[in-house]
């Protein structure tokens, strides 16, 4: 199983797999492994009465960061996208507004587990400098 090195980068892999293409299951949702511990019926109510305001939520950076991807997925991956509204996102922060630097991918280093990546859609989101290796491998940036 691949490693990723970009815990935010890895989140855009997760949006496309398991909340657009609909592969990656089960499809998590914070709500549920909150009942499970116990923890209450309402990922906004728990994030605000933890302070989580504008951070990842434990549980669901956990979650995350120890899921397994496999290979034959990562293959299919073509397309990610940046944008403030992704379902992960909000999963991981449901308090989270969009606003500030929380999701931003800081390495592309991730992109050799995704041999078949096309095209980057809200490429506006990285820095030039990451756009530039977008660029130089062939991968659209929309």
């Amino acid at each position: 199983m691949a490693q990723f090195q970009d815990f935010n980068f890895k989140l855009l892999v997760i949006e496309q797999l398991m909340y657009t293409d609909e592969t990656l299951t089960p499809r998590f949702h914070l709500v549920d492994l909150l009942r499970q511990q116990g923890l209450g019926n309402d990922a906004y109510t728990y994030a605000h009465e933890q302070g989580l305001a504008f951070k990842v939520v434990p549980q669901a950076r956990d979650h995350f960061t120890s899921l397994s991807i496999p290979d034959d997925l990562l293959a299919g991956v073509e397309e990610l996208c940046l944008d403030g509204g992704l379902e992960v996102y909000q999963e991981c922060a449901p308090i989270w507004d969009g606003e500030d630097d929380l999701f931003d991918v800081a390495s592309l280093d991730d992109l050799a587990l995704l041999p078949n990546l096309r095209r980057v859609i809200g490429s506006e989101f990285l820095t030039p400098e990451q756009r530039d290796v977008l660029v130089a491998r062939g991968i659209t940036t929309d």
